[in-house]
């Protein structure tokens, strides 16, 4: 770019030259012709020096446009190879990392095979000694037995010592026997103890059967009692609704009687379940008793094992001698032998550990010789690539010299030729001022050659200071390949292994990488469909109902809405025909009907639907309703239609409909009176069961109920339980931080005896013995 840069300038000097020339000749031209039109001339000088003025600045600006994009083209192009040698540095670095690491993991696995291989090399030399450690105990043990046999005599007194041991051993074999005899009499006393214990169990069992019967019985009969206290609470509400008070206090008695005899049934299947408890514990502790029983005949059993593998023993210690043919008659003799076997391994250990020390030395020095000719040979060829830059270096260097020098060379001619065609006359400031600046340019080039050609120089002296080190790593690297030449015929059959190893490993990594690479695109693809809503159809399947109860539903509150809309529109239009005092319309009569006063107070609407009624139940305990409902917005069913309204009926139906008003506004100030009285009752009724039973019971959401100690140490420390169950029958602990703290009441009281009374009894006792230890 920089030798571009300057054939430019050198053209546009030469331009501007020419030009310069061509207006001199003309001016000449036009000075011979006429001197009277000289002012005309020196104007039209003027503006052609004006002229000259702004086509060199208009010139100087283009190269001076063409110097800056060609520097942002450069400074761009710099970016992107910046960027690029980063991208490419980063990836050759990580590549590095993970040649390194691989190389590394085949290291670590090569030393690993080299060790197995030492290990085996080893183990073959070890079983070769131990081979002919056996010959040479072999031959010792032979010429012993020619000696025993010379002293046969001398053994005898040991025979009779060893006669007397074996008499010793007859008695205790004897003594064990009798023990054996002893153990059998009492397997024979245990068994019958078993039998005893097992018709135990076996009457238990009927017992527990017995009272499982009557638990069911006791279970049905409280289902009984629920039953019939639904139906209590509902004739209690049908009584409440339909008959007046007088009747349902008649009523009472009968129902007390009922609820005391269910009482005293429900106190005698307690006892009952109290009973059962017991009964079950009893049995517990039979099968105890029955599993000690079981325990104490597996160690009779082995016993008897025992006994038989101490014969065994016995007989092979007798035959040992016959069977060996050394001199082994006593355990004495065996562990002598065994000592004498152990110190023959010691010694050959301390060999092999020795040898494998040596192994391991001149294996580490091969490795040492190994890494210095892989540093040598990296060496090397980081000097070679060095060599090859400067050399490049030097050719373009070279290549410049030449430019320079060609350019000077036309530069001196141009300068030349100018000087020759003009006078020292006609030389103009501006000619002066170009003249200094091709001196400064022509001194910058001397300079800049000058310091090329030092460079060069400087380059030429690395580049032979390269080549004489290149030509010792050479010869370094030979010497190290000779000696290393020996080391490596004795390791080429690990080599072989190791390179098809190292295949295999980079096969397995290059595969072990493709798949993570797709285990990645994959997992990304499913979190992708994951986030947009998209299921596993291989797993999943939807199913479209076609009784769906969701659209079911919808379709049920639609018509209802809509037949309540209707209906209130007509009862509008009804309200306002009565109200207006006019005739009322067809098809208003058939469906326009109004109830009783009778039915009203009664307080029984016959449109009220069945929720609305149920909310009239009892609480355990009062004798009065929970609630009524009197809505005044619906009507009932109104009666069968007229054929013609007079005006009399007319005002016999609108003071009806006032008389029903005032109806709906007693019965709803009677409701509230209900609901303020039940509240009052409602609160006296969880104060007297918070002072009777010590627990505050709250309902945190839907069957959930927190129980709250009075003497709890803290607000906090509180119970949850949960209702299951049909109806609530079955209550369960959930788990909070006050629970964790008395879990052996949990275990002996919910787990054990399966009693909520209990525990929470237990739990008061606990608490209020802190208080007052406290």
């Amino acid at each position: 770019m920089e030798d571009l840069g300057e054939n430019t300038t050198v053209l546009s000097t030469l331009r501007s030259l020419n030009n310069f020339i061509s207006q001199r000749v003309e001016g000449g031209s036009g000075l011979d012709v006429s001197t009277s039109a000289q002012g005309s001339l020196q104007m039209q000088y003027q503006q052609s020096m004006q002229l000259e003025e702004r086509a060199e600045q208009i010139r100087s600006r283009s190269p001076l446009i063409q110097v800056e994009r060609e520097k942002t083209q450069m400074e761009l192009s710099h970016k992107r190879a910046r960027v690029e040698l980063e991208r490419a540095a980063s990836a050759s670095a990580r590549s590095y990392e993970r040649e390194v690491d691989r190389n590394q993991e085949l290291l670590t696995r090569i030393r690993q095979l080299q060790e197995r291989e030492a290990e085996a090399e080893g183990k073959m030399k070890e079983q070769l000694q131990r081979y002919r450690v056996c010959q040479q105990s072999l031959d010792a043990a032979s010429k012993r037995l020619r000696d025993q046999e010379d002293g046969l005599a001398e053994a005898g007194e040991t025979v009779s010592v060893l006669k007397g041991r074996l008499s010793d051993l007859q008695w205790s074999v004897m003594n064990q026997e009798m023990q054996v005899k002893r153990l059998e009499s009492e397997r024979q006393e245990l068994k019958e103890q078993l039998e005893l214990q097992h018709r135990k169990w076996q009457e238990a069992n009927q017992k527990v059967q017995e009272l499982q019967a009557s638990q069911e019985a006791r279970v049905d009969q409280e289902q009984r009692i629920k039953d019939l206290e639904q139906k209590l609470t509902l004739q209690e509400q049908d009584a409440a609704i339909v008959k007046n008070m007088r009747s349902e206090l008649a009523r009472l008695p009968t129902v007390e009687r009922e609820l005391r005899q269910l009482r005293e049934e429900n106190a005698c299947l307690r006892e009952m379940r109290d009973t059962n408890g017991l009964l079950r514990e009893e049995l517990e502790g039979l099968q105890r008793r029955l599993g000690r029983q079981e325990k104490m005949q597996e160690t009779l059993v082995d016993l008897e094992l025992e006994k038989e593998r101490l014969l065994t023993k016995l007989q092979s210690w007798e035959r040992l001698d016959q069977t060996t043919g050394l001199s082994i008659r006593t355990p004495e003799d065996l562990s002598r032998f065994i000592v004498e076997l152990q110190q023959r391994e010691l010694t050959l250990k301390d060999r092999n550990s020795s040898i494998t020390s040596s192994a391991r030395g001149l294996e580490k020095a091969r490795l040492q010789l190994q890494e210095e000719v892989r540093q040598l040979s990296s060496q090397l060829l980081e000097e070679r690539k060095k060599r090859e830059m400067h050399e490049a270096l030097a050719r373009r260097l070279q290549k410049r010299v030449l430019l320079l020098t060609k350019e000077r060379d036309g530069m001196r001619a141009i300068l030349g030729s100018y000087d020759s065609e003009l006078t020292p006359a006609e030389y103009s400031p501006q000619l002066t001022r170009r003249m200094r600046e091709a001196e400064d340019m022509v001194q910058k080039v001397h300079a800049h050659s000058s310091e090329m050609e030092a460079q060069l120089s400087q380059a030429l002296e690395e580049l032979g200071g390269q080549k004489q080190r290149a030509d010792m790593l050479e010869m370094e690297l030979k010497m190290l390949k000779a000696q290393a030449g020996p080391a490596e015929q004795s390791f080429l059959f690990s080599r072989e292994e190791v390179s098809s190893l190292r295949l295999k490993v980079e096969e397995l990594e290059g595969e072990r990488s493709r798949l993570e690479e797709e285990k990645k695109v994959l997992e990304t693809q499913l979190e992708r469909l994951t986030l947009q809503g998209d299921y596993d159809q291989s797993r999943a399947k939807v199913l479209h109902l076609s009784l769906n109860p969701a659209g079911a539903a919808r379709q049920r509150l639609h018509e209802d809405r809509q037949r309540l809309r209707e209906e209130c529109a007509r009862l509008r239009e009804l309200v306002h025909a009565l109200e207006a005092g006019g005739a009322v319309p067809p098809d208003l009569e058939a469906a326009a009907g109004l109830p009783s006063s009778g039915a009203v107070a009664d307080g029984v609407w016959a449109g009220e639907p069945e929720s609305d009624r149920a909310q009239g139940e009892l609480l355990p305990g009062l004798g009065r309703p929970r609630g009524l409902r009197a809505r005044a917005e619906t009507f009932s069913p109104l009666p069968p239609p007229r054929p013609a309204l007079s005006l009399q009926t007319r005002k016999k139906e609108v003071e009806r409909l006032r008389e029903l008003k005032k109806q709906v506004e007693s019965a709803e100030l009677k409701n509230q009176r209900l609901k303020e009285v039940f509240q009052t009752k409602i609160q006296e009724f969880r104060k007297v069961c918070y002072t009777l039973t010590g627990y505050q019971v709250d309902i945190t959401t839907e069957n959930q109920y927190r129980l709250t100690s009075m003497y709890a140490e803290h607000k906090t420390d509180c119970l949850i339980f949960k209702a299951a169950g049909p109806s609530g029958t079955k209550m369960q602990l959930l788990e909070t931080e006050f629970s964790r703290t008395v879990q052996e009441l949990i275990e002996l009281h919910l787990l054990r005896q399966d009693s909520i009374p209990a525990f929470l009894s237990a739990l008061t006792l606990d608490l209020f013995s802190r208080q007052t230890v406290a």
